[in-house]
């Protein structure tokens, strides 16, 4: 045994090697998983072709079983999500961005194993979503697993999650480049060679396991394509324009249908996916093409066999039926609805060029196909994977210039109506801006309320002259609030003002009060401002302390901001995340670790509590002041019905010790081997 951890620690020491070879791993079983899913929702959809004929045996009519299948499909994925995972709610990919962002790639083993069974019923039931965003969670869970087994650190947790869901989509579309493009654009942000090459390896090993089990298989039947004229560019960016206007209309419509479902609809989260289901089972009455992924009609529009009328009808259908499905609980992917979605538009804008070229054009299939990557490009914000996906179903050159002139306008369109993709709109809504970066979402996260100091200085509004310049002169602060008697705030009096009139004082003293030389016009803040906006504050007027107020109406103030208090929180923050993503995947290691540098001469170590500690408070340890240390977090095992191993959490002073209690601690170096000799 001691043989075998010599050498696996000599071979995890070679990073790059380990990290491929773990792509590999995590390749073949991302791979499986997508023909596991597969599997799945074809025994799903067995089972509701099985219900319905039970209907129209039974009921004389098919239409109650086409329009309760969905509904019963949301009954039993409801209580299944909310009990067991509910990060496998919605399409997913933004819980994998949230799980990189801030966990350093951890995301829950169960999440996988659920998400694959709600997605299966699903799609099978008739849920107007696609695979490709559960197989992308699904991958991405794996990777994440097999990091944390194997007790990885957080940047190559990251990269066995985008491993994952590159290893998704490569085996959902049989496209390995499109899979690994998609994980550095979408999942990671980042098209460095040490992540792409893993990323590249789980592709490839991904689709080459799809293949062997479903064979070489092309996702849709591609039409033949011809540019006939350079002027038949011209409704390519027409069509560009036409799905940068519907993403943006599907990312709306889907956030506005999540915040209906959540806020407005009162009945038990683990039944809002079946009233979903109602709502799709409605629309699959009229228009049967919505339920499911929509390949078969998609086909169709590929090959030109849906008039003009039902194509337009169907944009709006498939986005009402996905937005339900999604809003109201359902589990499923994005991916397949805005192939859909783009399909029928640009099979409508080939039509209509068709009529007006008198057929001197492509079919309405190849603006079909430009139409599907167009949408898609748009609709999350990521053109390349978009044009790649679709270029790797043609293997046809001559329609990438059709692909890229549509995809691009199409996704300029959208950025330039709606900022967000309809990944990161949902992120948006978590707190997270990938467009600022961990700063500004570490900050956005912490209010005034948490930072601000409660003792300060104030005066009362009739305080005379020479007594405040008094206090102005003692006060080590620059500006200090004034009050009245019900302790609302009615100016600032600076330490500037003292200088001005230090000579006058005396002759001021029965002439002015304090409220007479107040600054009104004085910047303040609110206990749930959050200190991204803090500090923009602090800079647009050059002050060096605000005050807090209760409320813009009462104006009572209750505390003071000093500029260095944001300095320190956001160091402290910065800390937490950095420590905890550090730490959070080495549990089942020995608890005495080697300290990790943060900065010059100090670390960060986690070691378990010594026995003396149980039972004390960390106030009365005094370990500040006794070791010249500081404790950023606590784990405790947790208890076996949570569905985590361990708590994690930071600590405040009146917390209790318990044995078996992990600490992480931050500290000078030197300080930390003392405290290891301690114990």
């Amino acid at each position: 045994m001691h043989l075998l951890r010599s050498l696996y620690r000599r071979f995890a020491s070679q990073e790059r090697l380990f990290t491929l070879t773990m792509a590999v791993a995590v390749g073949i079983v991302a791979g499986a998983g997508s023909v596991a899913v597969r599997v799945m929702i074809e025994a799903v959809q067995w089972s509701g072709r099985l219900f319905t004929n039970l209907w129209e045996v039974h009921a004389g009519a098919a239409w109650p079983g086409v329009l309760l299948a969905p509904a019963v499909g949301g009954l039993l994925v409801g209580p299944l999500i909310y009990k067991f995972a509910r990060e496998a709610k919605g399409h997913g990919v933004p819980e994998v961005m949230a799980a990189v962002l801030q966990k350093g790639g951890f995301i829950r083993p169960r999440v996988g194993l659920v998400k694959a069974v709600a997605s299966a019923i699903t799609i099978g039931s008739g849920g107007s979503v696609g695979r490709e965003g559960p197989i992308i969670q699904i991958g991405s869970s794996i990777g994440s697993t097999i990091g944390y087994a194997l007790h990885m650190p957080p940047r190559i947790m990251r990269t066995l999650v985008a491993c994952g869901a590159a290893g998704g989509i490569a085996a959902a579309f049989n496209a390995p480049i499109a899979g690994a493009l998609f994980a550095v654009e979408i999942i990671l942000g980042d098209f460095g060679f040490i992540q792409l090459a893993p990323i590249v390896t789980s592709s490839v090993i991904a689709t080459v396991v799809a293949r062997s089990v479903e064979g070489n298989f092309a996702a849709f039947r591609v039409p033949e394509y011809a540019l006939h004229h350079p002027l038949e560019l011209v409704p390519y960016v027409v069509l560009g324009l036409a799905c940068g206007v519907a993403a943006v209309a599907f990312i709306r419509t889907l956030d506005l249908m999540e915040q209906f479902f959540d806020r407005r609809v009162k009945v038990h989260d683990g039944l809002k996916p079946a009233l979903g289901g109602l709502i799709v089972g409605g629309l699959g009455l009229l228009w049967p093409q919505v339920f499911g992924t929509g390949y078969e009609a998609m086909d169709q529009a590929l090959t030109g066999g849906l008039p003009i009328g039902l194509l337009l009808v169907l944009v709006v259908a498939k986005l009402a039926a996905t937005t339900a499905t999604l809003a109201s609980g359902g589990s499923g992917g994005i991916f397949a609805p805005s192939l859909f979605m783009g399909s029928m538009i640009g099979g409508a804008v080939g039509t209509v060029t068709g009529w007006l070229s008198r057929g001197a054009s492509a079919s309405s299939g190849a603006y079909a196909l430009v139409g599907m990557s167009a949408m898609v490009g748009a609709a999350t914000h990521a053109p390349i994977t978009a044009i790649v996906i679709i270029f790797e179903l043609t293997n046809d050159y001559h329609i990438i210039l059709a692909l890229m002139i549509s995809t691009i306008i199409a996704v300029l369109t959208a950025n330039t109506l709606e900022r967000e993709s309809i990944y990161t709109h949902k992120l948006r809504r978590m707190g997270i801006d990938i467009h600022q970066g961990l700063e500004a979402n570490v900050l956005k996260q912490v209010r005034v309320r948490d930072v601000m100091r409660k003792d300060f200085h104030r005066v009362p509004e009739d305080l005379p002259f020479n007594f405040l310049m008094d206090v102005l002169v003692q006060t080590a602060r620059s500006q200090i609030p004034v009050v009245d008697a019900q302790g609302r705030m009615v100016g600032v009096v600076s330490r500037s003002l003292a200088r001005s009139f230090q000579a006058d004082k005396n002759l001021l003293s029965d002439m002015v009060i304090a409220r007479d030389v107040a600054r009104k016009d004085f910047p303040a803040l609110l206990p749930g401002d959050t200190l991204d906006l803090t500090m923009l504050r602090f800079q647009e007027h050059g002050v060096r302390e605000m005050y807090v107020l209760d409320n813009l109406e009462e104006r009572h103030v209750i505390g003071a901001v000093h500029k260095g208090d944001l300095t320190d929180a956001y160091q402290r923050e910065m800390l937490k995340k950095s420590s905890g993503a550090t730490f959070a995947y080495r549990i089942n290691q020995p608890h005495r670790l080697e300290t990790v540098k943060v900065m010059d001469g100090y670390g960060v170590i986690e070691v378990e509590a010594p026995h003396e500690f149980a039972g004390k408070a960390l106030r009365e340890l005094d370990l500040r002041n006794r070791y010249g240390v500081n404790v950023v977090a606590m784990k405790r095992p947790a208890p076996e019905d949570s569905g985590a191993p361990v708590n994690m959490w930071v600590p405040e002073s009146g917390d209790r010790i318990q044995d078996g209690d992990v600490l992480v601690i931050l500290g000078r170096i030197e300080k930390i081997e003392a405290l290891q000799h301690f114990q």
